[in-house]
């Protein structure tokens, strides 16, 4: 396996580690979205549909869940 597919796995899981840092559960959200991402690409790159799918689907709940916690300003529903 060439070293920069193994690298980007790396850099995903601390990215997803490092997502625990952050107190507020919508950037904590971000994070992980972003880390999932890294996942996705890194499935492409070695050619694995199940780490593809499992980080889509990762991924979108995690914005979901950011949008749906961010605080709302009055008038916008």
């Amino acid at each position: 396996m060439s070293i920069f597919p193994e690298g980007l796995g790396w850099t995903a899981t601390a990215v997803f580690g490092l997502s625990y840092l952050f107190k507020d559960p919508a950037k904590l959200r971000l994070v992980q979205a972003g880390a999932a991402l890294l996942w996705i690409l890194y499935g492409a790159l070695i050619h694995a549909l199940p780490v593809i799918a499992a980080n889509v689907i990762v991924a979108g709940m995690a914005l979901i869940s950011s949008w749906r916690s961010s605080p709302r300003k009055p008038g916008i529903a």
